[in-house]
């Protein structure tokens, strides 16, 4: 449901009564049906589905058959304002997730969609995971794993995510770009049946101008990755100079680009593909993707939320869940 303060139950009300997700699979929204129940009359939207409690979950989860609700019963509507940043909604969203991977992993769900949390309600609750990516990779203690934003017009991989930008440089090693670049193409030939194209950005101004800027990350450690890389038969370019490296033509020929960090990355998705870009998580055990976009408490529970992406990471779970 992710945060309840923010467009998360409005969007997951839209899912509930699509019937193309419907035909698509069974989705159950992991949440509050209390919390539910009143964003769909401030928000002037139905909501007429299945409610069933934890027990009655664990002992039929098999038999759900149409788009339900597990009322994990975690806040009540009246605990919080929605549109408002507040300790107890990161708490909830936080716990929401936790349930829903405690699910994946005892195989009562084939895939983990997820809502927005709100990284300031979760921080304010003490909750020291900076987003979604890192609660996955811990909870299910996988090896490795990178952020994918998928989408057929853009997709990027990053090696960094939630970290300022002079933490950024520390953080690159041949081996982490490495992985990035396995994992990548490891995913998208999962999705697409061929191997890919991946095109691997710079970390500085012109990918460093051959050392004019920066401290040679591009020569001493990106290019090394790149070459790695290619020797395991990985169809790998770069490093591409961030400024033109999504240029139309470059985007034609590139299945994925591997970005050094968050914003290299996510402002070409968010400009080209925002209603239709899904975040996964690449490296996991369990399936598990995710809208594209923040809490918008700005918006939250007025009946303007776009529930595209989170159609979107539906299609995308099931796509990965029936390969």
């Amino acid at each position: 449901m992710g945060d309840p303060a923010g467009v998360g139950p409005e969007v997951c009300l839209h899912l509930l009564a699509n019937e193309e997700i419907a035909a698509l699979c069974t989705p159950v929204i992991f949440g509050d049906a209390p919390v539910l129940r009143a964003c769909a009359q401030k928000a002037g939207l139905a909501f007429d589905a299945p409610v069933m409690s934890p027990v009655e979950w664990e002992r039929d989860f098999a038999k759900v058959t149409r788009p339900s609700v597990l009322d994990l019963g975690i806040i009540a509507p009246d605990a919080f304002e929605p549109g408002t940043i507040n300790a107890a909604t990161g708490q909830a969203g936080y716990d929401c997730v936790n349930r829903a991977i405690d699910a994946a992993i005892a195989g009562q769900v084939a895939a983990v969609c997820t809502a927005p949390l709100n990284k300031e309600a979760m921080s304010m609750a003490g909750i020291k995971f900076p987003g979604h990516t890192e609660i996955f990779a811990t909870r299910t203690k996988a090896a490795r794993s990178c952020m994918m934003q998928y989408s057929e017009e853009i997709t990027c991989t990053f090696v960094t995510v939630h970290v300022g930008y002079r933490e950024v440089p520390a953080l690159l090693t041949q081996e982490r770009i490495l992985e990035v670049i396995e994992l990548t193409a490891e995913g998208l030939e999962r999705i697409r049946k061929r191997k890919p194209k991946i095109t691997v950005c710079g970390l500085n101004p012109h990918a460093g101008e051959h050392g004019l800027f920066g401290d040679r990350e591009e020569e001493r450690i990106i290019i090394p990755a790149i070459e790695a890389a290619r020797s395991k038969g990985i169809n790998v370019e770069g490093p591409l100079p961030p400024d033109t490296a999504f240029l139309p033509w470059k985007r034609k020929t590139t299945d994925a680009f591997v970005c050094m960090y968050h914003d290299q990355g996510h402002i070409p998705v968010k400009a080209l593909a925002f209603d239709s870009a899904v975040n996964t998580t690449l490296g996991l055990p369990i399936i598990r993707t995710s809208v594209d976009h923040g809490t918008a408490l700005d918006i939250a529970w007025q009946g303007k939320a776009n529930p595209s992406s989170l159609f979107s990471a539906l299609r995308l779970a099931v796509r990965l869940a029936t390969e």
